[in-house]
This record gives C-alpha cells, sequence and structure tokens, in this order.
C-alpha cells in the first residue's frame, strides 16, 4: 500500500539526466514528483547508485539496449524502502536494500519489482550494496554460471581494476584458481593485494605474448573480456584445449568521450568472425560465450539464485566490493569523466 501522507510525506525526486548523446557535460539534474509504486512493487529511498559501462554507452549515444534519449539511465541501487505497491507485504517498508532496476536508476526514488530487490544483510551499507548488484552478477554469471571455473584451472580477467574485474578475482581466487590480470601499471598492486597472481600490463605489454609466457605456452582455461575486437581475436588464440571465452563488452568502440563511427567500424572490421565457427570451436577443443546482464530481466528468479550466493559470500568476507570514488548527482559529469580516464580501481557511484 501507499503509505499516508502523515508518515511519509511527499518529496521532489532528483533524477540525473541524459539530455541528449554527447560527452559527460550532457548530463543533467532534473526535479520531478516522487514516483508511486505499482502492483508488485516497491518504493526505495535511494542512498547510492551504482555507475555501469553500459550508462557510459548510453550516454554516448552507443549502447544498443537504449530506449531513446533523452532517459534516466543506471541498473543497480541501494537505500531503503519507503512504500509498497498492492500485492507487496507492507513489512517491507524501512528495510535497508539493494536493486536492479531496469534504466532509471539515477535516482533519489525509484519503484522496483519486488523480485529484483534484496535485503542488505547486517552490516552493508547503502554504497557496499549499490556496488553490488550489476558487477557481481555479471562476473558470476561469467566465472561460476558459464565459465565453469575450477580450482586448477588459470583464469585471464582482462581490466582486473574494475567494478567486474575484482568481482571475478575474488570470485576465482574463492574457487582457488590462478589469476592473470590485465591493467595499468597503477593498480597492480592493489591488485595483487586482492590475490591476482600474475599483473599484465596492458599499455605496453602484449597480453597475448605474456599469457603464453606465464603459462609456459599452456594457455588458460577461462578469459573474462569486455575489451572486444582485436582481443577477442588474441583471447582465442591462446585458450587453452577446453578453454572458454567469455565476452561481456567491447570498449574498445570507446576511444573519446563522444560517439566514434570510426572506433565502431575498426571494432567490427577486428572481430574475429571467421574464428567462432562451428567447425573451429570444435577442431580446437574451444568455446566463446556472451553475458548481457541487460538481457537477462526475463531470467528474475535465476538472477536471485545467483544474488543468494553472491551476499552469502559477502556475509562470510569473500565478496568485498571496493568503492573507489562517490560523486553527488550534480557531480555526475565529472563522475563520467573519472570512469572514461581510468581512473578508477573498484566501483564508481552516485549519491542524491
Amino acid at each position: 500500500m501507499i503509505p499516508d501522507a502523515g508518515r511519509y510525506p511527499s518529496r521532489v525526486m532528483q533524477q540525473v539526466w541524459i539530455s541528449k548523446a554527447g560527452a559527460p557535460e550532457v548530463l543533467e539534474v532534473r526535479e520531478a514528483e516522487d514516483p508511486r509504486p505499482g502492483e508488485g512493487e516497491l518504493r526505495i529511498a535511494v542512498e547510492a547508485a551504482g555507475i555501469n559501462f553500459a550508462d557510459i554507452m548510453a550516454r554516448m549515444g552507443t549502447y544498443p539496449d537504449l530506449p531513446g534519449i533523452p532517459i534516466v539511465v543506471g541498473y543497480e541501487v541501494a537505500g531503503t524502502v519507503d512504500a509498497v505497491g498492492p500485492g507487496v507485504d507492507e513489512s517491507w517498508v524501512g528495510k535497508p536494500v539493494l536493486a536492479l532496476c531496469r534504466f532509471g536508476g539515477y535516482s533519489s526514488s525509484i519503484c522496483v519489482p519486488e523480485i529484483q530487490v534484496f535485503e542488505r544483510p547486517e552490516g552493508m551499507d547503502a554504497k557496499t550494496g549499490a556496488a553490488i548488484p550489476v558487477t557481481y552478477l555479471t562476473a558470476w554469471q561469467l566465472i561460476v554460471a558459464m565459465g565453469g571455473l575450477k580450482a586448477s584451472e588459470t583464469v585471464l580477467i582482462h581490466s582486473a581494476g574494475g567494478g567486474v574485474g575484482i568481482a571475478g578475482v575474488q570470485i576465482a581466487k574463492h574457487i582457488g584458481a590462478t589469476v592473470i590480470g590485465t591493467a595499468s601499471p597503477g593498480k597492480h598492486e592493489y591488485l595483487r593485494s586482492i590475490g591476482v597472481d600474475h599483473c599484465i600490463d596492458y599499455r605496453s605489454e602484449d597480453f597475448e605474448a605474456r599469457t603464453m609466457e606465464i603459462t609456459g605456452g599452456a594457455g588458460v582455461e577461462l578469459i573474462c573480456d569486455a575489451v572486444g575486437g582485436d582481443s577477442f581475436k588474441k583471447g582465442f588464440r591462446i585458450l587453452a584445449p577446453t578453454g572458454r571465452l567469455g565476452m561481456f563488452g567491447m570498449s574498445t568502440t570507446v576511444t573519446g568521450k563522444r560517439k566514434s563511427m570510426l572506433s565502431m567500424f575498426r571494432m567490427l572490421r577486428e572481430m574475429p568472425w571467421f574464428q567462432f565457427n562451428p567447425v573451429t570451436l570444435m577442431n580446437q577443443n574451444k568455446a566463446a560465450f556472451g553475458v548481457n546482464m541487460g538481457r537477462m530481466w526475463d531470467q528474475a528468479e535465476r538472477i536471485a539464485v545467483w544474488m543468494a550466493d553472491i551476499v552469502r559470500l559477502y556475509e562470510e568476507g569473500v565478496v568485498a566490493p571496493r568503492v573507489d570514488e562517490t560523486f553527488s548527482f550534480a557531480d555526475a559529469a565529472a563522475a563520467h569523466h573519472y570512469i572514461q580516464d581510468r581512473k578508477n580501481v573498484g566501483k564508481v557511484l552516485l549519491t542524491p
């Protein structure tokens, strides 16, 4: 039900809008009335919202699943439930939660289907909660659900200092696997501190040659790659027999802070279109698979099972999100610049 106005007075909601495709400065803070939860929904007073690379691509006008611009993006939030819609137990009101949302996360108030909302365990603050959903679910799908990583295997994680990268490292080390991570040199010390066995400087080293050197020519059993283009080609070549290439993005298309058709065409030209044919896969005993959490909205029950495992590992101290920096809604443009300048080691958040 909608709580009475005396207990829950109406508020003015703030949102960060993508006003048009372009550089980070196209982000605008606007005000609107608080939303009212519908059937099966909870309303969350948002305390922190996660920023993901999909948001960057959406702002630039290159994210394929974007309904259109202007729009409020954002896939994950954490806060407190302050109202529930018809069909939802009132006991949710007042509970600290984290949630997945299909756009709209850059808001101080948001309504979300109950099945996409998860109670935060004791001791988890909102910033930590907002750093979990997209990054850890993506890493879980890559490494556990589809990657099938085992303790005896080696995984190569690209962009290991980012949100998904750090989540992947923590999950892979919990499994007992050997981890190779690519990152700029300034992030290597931290990555070694969380268990990365071998760091590769992608700016000055060829990760293909270094990986083969590290593994003594054996290759790796799993790769987590959001770079795309030529990186997919090289990755497929260094897979060991039974190896799996997990693709979850194409950051190589983003070479500046505005849409670049040249970068997109270059990425398409460098994609390994002929390597992923059935005959090659069979003859080389290799696999290639893709992960896109933005296309998993009809799998809410499956996602809930994964999230329960992730929350359990948080309570055991395995999952430990690293929040690198927090920006206010008013500084959303600075937050996007910060990520695109590759300054972050871990998750970047927005707070109303």
